[in-house]
């Protein structure tokens, strides 16, 4: 049995005629928000809304007193059942230790500091540690039931997408796997990343036409190769190579969430619980098999986007050119360079993040462990913009090999075609293109965002 405030019908029948404010028997989400907040209760945005929608039984769109009671009841169990969860050494109370033990075992590392800042936010005695009544208050209004919450706002998740798909995956709660959530946020990651390509095509074709074709003694400027590419193919043609940079979304996403899940299990003795550096191996080689595997998407991607009118007919036509004349190999060019690349991205771009986010915890987690969107996407968006810029040289590398066919290159390793780099064009010349990759960051990250929280709503997530 767990100890209990509101246990009593009486009680319930209390608490109730306080917020149904008009009367009517029915409390509904204005009545629920407003009441709630004169008694001191804050709530974010929608949580009301989500209360409402979990205890309403028979779909009114408010509570009555007995879905009321059911949700308090049922809401509270799941508290106490987590509060003991959390207790490693049963002795009531939850203290810091305990709490970077418990989300640290959900995959996510924080500092002592974080953890003490997080006990802080629930903490109302101020003794840093949080007994039952305190975890209790905190959440018994709150559609959360536990620390997981917290992964949920700190994951570096999917949808920001940039246009390299080379980030350590998600993790998912056994909540969102038990339930089938991990598979809906993949698709909704995978909506946002095709809707955010297509937006952000022209600049990613122009980056590709910088770093193949702009050299020292034949430099294309951002304006003069939007002109040469219009010039050549019109409007359409700044979009050649995104339908197959859009259809790759599907089968890495698959692959490297599979790839991961089954890493980690060879990495941990204690199955998913996983440590960062183990995550960081584990994300990594997920990365390079979704990569292996779909590597030639990416050959035939870079010879489409550079294609001039009229060269294929289309992406069967391109990959039966490049077998007839090059051979088999020809698709697996610039593999190198690419898995190379793999490490400096998902390292920095995992190290960043992870700075940023306990940088955050340590210095602003007062009263809630709940960022916003707006730190999150600051956050994503600059960890992954830095892993981007130290793997940018290999990028560039990895374009040209694949891209030797149309230009008559006769480098064909790595060495030869970084030294090439070098001493013709100097160290700037490894970051060919990066002005208009930088400029897609922003609109790529907000238009994934966007799609993938609507998705998410479609979806009922």
């Amino acid at each position: 049995m767990w100890p209990r405030r509101f246990d009593s019908k009486k009680n319930y029948e209390e608490l109730f005629k306080k917020l149904d404010t008009n009367k009517d028997g029915k409390v509904n989400v204005a009545e629920l928000r407003a009441g709630l907040i004169a008694m001191g209760i804050s709530l974010r945005t929608g949580e009301a809304q989500r209360i409402v929608a979990t205890g309403d039984k028979n779909r009114d769109g408010a509570l009555d007193l007995i879905e009321f009671a059911r949700y308090l009841k049922e809401h509270e169990k799941k508290l106490w059942l987590t509060f003991k969860s959390l207790d490693k050494n049963e002795d009531g109370r939850l203290d810091a230790s305990e709490i970077k033990q418990s989300l640290a075992e959900l995959g996510m590392d924080i500092s002592t500091d974080a953890a003490q800042k997080i006990l802080q936010s629930i903490d109302n005695d101020g003794i840093m540690t949080v007994d039952w009544n305190e975890w209790r208050d905190h959440f018994l209004f709150n559609p959360a039931t536990d620390l997981e919450e917290i992964i949920r706002y700190w994951k570096h998740s999917s949808q920001l997408d940039i246009g390299d798909n080379l980030a350590i995956p998600d993790e998912f709660t056994v909540e969102e796997k038990t339930s089938g959530g991990w598979w809906k946020q993949l698709v909704a990651g995978a909506t946002a990343g095709a809707v955010s390509r297509t937006g952000t095509a022209p600049l990613d074709r122009i980056k590709v036409f910088m770093q193949v074709h702009s050299s020292r003694s034949n430099p294309i400027s951002l304006v003069g190769g939007f002109k040469q590419m219009l010039k050549e193919g019109g409007v359409m043609s700044l979009w050649r190579g995104n339908g197959l940079n859009v259809l790759k979304i599907a089968p890495e996403t698959a692959i490297k969430f599979m790839a991961y899940e089954q890493y980690k299990k060879r990495f941990s003795s204690e199955g998913d619980k996983v440590e960062t550096a183990q995550r960081f191996m584990a994300g990594s080689l997920a990365g390079a098999t979704a990569q292996t595997a779909i590597y030639p998407m990416e050959v035939l991607k870079t010879r489409l986007t550079l294609r001039s009118t009229g060269q294929y007919s289309g992406m069967g036509d391109c990959a039966r050119s490049i077998l007839k004349r090059e051979g088999m190999r020809a698709f697996y060019k610039g593999y190198v360079p690419n898995m190379l690349g793999i490490i400096p991205y998902a390292g920095i771009d995992l190290a960043v993040y992870e700075s940023l986010k306990n940088a955050w915890l340590s210095q602003y987690a007062r009263d809630t462990a709940n960022p916003g969107v707006l730190v999150l996407l600051c956050c994503g968006t600059v960890s992954s913009t830095c892993g981007q810029l130290a793997s940018y040289p290999l990028a560039l590398v990895r374009t040209r090999m694949q891209a030797q066919a149309l230009h008559a290159s006769e480098h064909v390793s790595v060495r030869s075609v970084l030294r090439s780099i070098v001493a013709k064009e100097g160290f700037l010349g490894l970051y060919r293109g990066i002005l208009p990759n930088s400029m897609k960051v922003i609109p790529a990250v907000s238009i994934s965002y966007v799609v993938y929280e609507h998705t998410k709503v479609w979806l009922g997530i």
